[in-house]
């Protein structure tokens, strides 16, 4: 699997924010309903107050081609993809789309509109200093 051009940045962000990273990559397999994927990483959190732990699979993209738009699509198809698989293999995991910051802050109000339509959860990250920025859930 190629990895995305921020891969580590955002491996390294996730433990400064205080995420074991588990999984890298994390596998969605499912025999019955023939799914068989790879997240980018898979990552734990202890909530103590609530003494429960927090699981999450998160899928980088670098957003690298002209079109921010076609890129989205592609992230979008995929996202829904593993959620579907995550429903049926690990429904207390929760599947987020990491997104450059620059990026991020230039989406069109359309791609805005899906991501709240379709009520991604997001990570927003600034891949030179290794820390997510905002978390959209």
């Amino acid at each position: 699997m190629a990895r995305d051009l921020f891969h580590q940045s955002v491996k390294e962000a996730l433990v400064k924010d205080g995420w074991l990273v588990t999984h890298d990559p994390y596998r969605i397999r499912d025999d019955d309903f023939g799914f068989n994927y790879e997240v980018d990483l898979g990552a734990e959190r202890v909530i103590a107050a609530q003494k429960n732990t927090e699981l999450i699979a998160v899928e980088i993209k670098s957003f690298t081609k002209a079109s921010i738009t076609y890129e989205f699509h592609t992230a979008l198809g995929q996202y829904m993809t593993y959620l579907a698989g995550l429903e049926e293999t690990e429904p207390a995991r929760q599947l987020f789309l990491a997104i450059p910051d620059f990026i991020y802050w230039q989406l069109p109000k359309q791609i805005l509109f899906l991501i709240e339509r379709y009520q991604l959860r997001i990570i927003v990250y600034e891949p030179e200093l290794n820390i997510i920025i905002q978390w959209k859930r």
